[in-house]
């Protein structure tokens, strides 16, 4: 028996490779499935399902395109009624693979086709949960996600509750619990760092699993505190549930290399948006005017399905050289598949052609408390999450977190030039972008953000009511 977890940081997601005298299952499969094609092909194992966990919202799921490419069943559980071709299991149906029997336990309650799968080994001893979103490491999946429900999220969040005391939590502690998605996903409030542990240990450390809580005191703390989920998480469920173009077929458009002057064309004719995703330093030095960064190296596909609201949106693109069929796979990955080519050499080329540049002032720590000694008037606008800015903050600082910031253009001074900080310098840096395209022209970046700033030099404030733009 082989069990893999295949976790992909970027996204905070796991995809499983399961394996028994050579037949093979993958659950939860990202959107480029050469990988898993090339594992199994290598063990010398016919991959026999690709089990699905639910319609995700965070991210475009390989189910389509693994079961054409492999001849495998896609599997579902209870109410789920995708468009292609599928397996509908019934709660607890079995289905064999290899040595090993994978259970199906429908747990209605993150989405109500929600379902987890238990691994039972080879003696037919419950070895593995496969929990999707129905169970994290210390969070449960929000019960705000469901596309097109007729439930509230309190009634959802009590379906939750069901599943996990009588589907989840009476099976054995040494149980070991496999979650679609770690600490840095949008699914949930408050997930662990680690992406697998024992359903005993969850049990005594999962806030969702307290023995004694009540159905009323568990969609309390459920339904605490959620903020509105990325506007593209309802397009991904469609793509998952209706099924997509070819992988294939994305890349193949995206990958066209454009001169400068085509760039410029397309960029003209198209209504494309212009994509930056080099280092945020990079970028502020020069860059296509217009032009949105949103950093390969940092949170970039969450943020890209924050800020582009459209995933039809046609999108070209300027990387660092080497690294263009990365971008457009990672845009793929969340849906994002109208990518229509990017710039050939790189900005450097656009440089060379002549053509015409913008550039984003920047400055060290250093450089904005020694500005800010001289005028503690300066407009200083802290783009991070309202829960960062009211833990601390610069005290004459104002909010207008990144997520939110096209809502709020109309209230930020033009005439005056602003100062945005975020905690680390990526999240300023796709503002100052942002209001850039905008058309404001007096912004700067401080780098390193909150974290860089002294707190001696800078006077800050903690727990009070933030200031919001």
């Amino acid at each position: 028996m082989l069990v893999e977890q295949i976790y992909t940081g970027c996204l905070a997601q796991g995809a499983y490779y399961i394996e028994s005298n050579g037949e093979a299952v993958i659950i939860d499969p990202l959107r480029e499935i050469q990988p898993y094609l090339t594992k199994a092909e290598s063990r010398g194992a016919k991959i026999k399902y690709v089990l699905e966990t639910h319609f995700h919202a965070d991210f475009v799921s390989g189910h389509v395109d693994l079961a054409k490419a492999s001849g495998a069943q896609i599997i579902f559980g209870p109410n789920a009624n995708p468009t292609y071709e599928s397996y509908i299991a019934q709660d607890g149906e079995e289905l064999k693979v290899g040595n090993l029997t994978i259970k199906v336990l429908h747990t209605p309650g993150h989405t109500m086709e929600s379902t987890t799968y238990l691994l039972k080994n080879e003696s037919g001893k419950d070895y593995a949960l496969f929990t999707g979103d129905t169970l994290f490491i210390g969070d449960v999946g929000r019960p705000d996600l469901a596309a097109k429900s007729d439930l509230t999220r309190e009634q959802l969040a009590g379906h939750l509750y069901d599943s996990l005391r009588t589907k989840i939590m009476p099976l054995a502690d040494d149980v070991l619990v496999y979650p679609a998605h770690g600490a840095g996903s949008a699914c949930g409030k408050n997930m662990s760092k680690e992406t697998f542990d024992t359903l005993g240990h969850q049990k005594e450390t999962n806030y969702a699993l307290r023995a004694t809580m009540t159905k009323e005191e568990f969609i309390e703390e459920v339904t605490h505190g959620l903020t509105p989920p990325p506007s593209y998480f309802p397009l991904n469920v469609m793509l998952n549930k209706q099924g997509y173009d070819s992988i294939s077929e994305v890349l193949e458009k995206g990958l066209q290399a454009l001169e400068p002057e085509a760039f410029e064309t397309a960029a003209n004719e198209t209504g494309a948006l212009v994509l930056d995703t080099r280092h945020p330093e990079t970028f502020a030095q020069g860059f296509i005017p217009n032009s949105i960064n949103i950093g390969i190296n940092g949170g970039f596909a969450p943020w890209v399905g924050t800020l582009i609201p459209d995933i039809k949106q046609q999108i070209l693109l300027v990387t660092e050289e080497g690294r263009e069929e990365e971008v457009v796979t990672r845009l793929a990955r969340v849906g994002y598949d109208h990518t229509i080519g990017y710039l050939k050499g790189g900005f450097k080329a656009w440089q060379q052609a002549g053509k015409e540049m913008d550039t984003v002032e920047s400055i060290s720590p250093q450089e904005f408390e020694q500005r800010y000694k001289q005028n503690q008037k300066l407009p200083v606008v802290d783009v991070r999450k309202p829960s960062e800015f009211q833990a601390e903050h610069i005290t004459t600082a104002s909010n207008a977190p990144l997520d939110y910031l096209n809502d709020h253009l109309a209230e930020l001074p033009k005439k005056e030039t602003m100062y945005l900080h975020c905690a680390g310098g990526y999240r300023s840096m796709i503002a100052a972008s942002i209001l850039k395209a905008r058309g404001f022209d007096k912004v700067v970046n401080v780098q390193q953000g909150f974290k860089g700033i002294s707190e001696t030099s800078v006077p800050r404030t903690a727990f009070v009511c933030p200031s919001t733009l």
